[in-house]
């Protein structure tokens, strides 16, 4: 089984947030602040802004599950909620 850097769960967490928000069609501006990071990452690779962004996205979706449990898998939360402890 391959080793996934840290870096690499937190963009693809990010990836995964953005692709369900989208999917749910919520929160625009988290949508548009989770492409900013991942390109910003992908030119630096600094991975600060998925952190950060990548909480406000599993804050969102974790208070949308309460709300509406079907629509949100446990799984994809406990991916980001995995990914966000460096």
């Amino acid at each position: 089984m391959a080793v996934v850097a840290p870096e690499q769960k937190i963009e693809k967490a990010c990836l995964d947030a953005k692709e369900k928000l989208s999917s749910l069609g919520i929160e625009e501006k988290i949508q548009a602040e989770l492409d900013f990071v991942i390109g910003s990452y992908n030119f630096d690779k600094n991975p600060i802004g998925l952190y950060e962004i990548g909480g406000k996205a599993f804050k969102v979706l974790e208070d949308f599950k309460k709300e509406h449990p079907r629509k949100v898998s446990k799984k994809l939360l406990n991916d980001i909620e995995i990914a966000l402890k460096p």
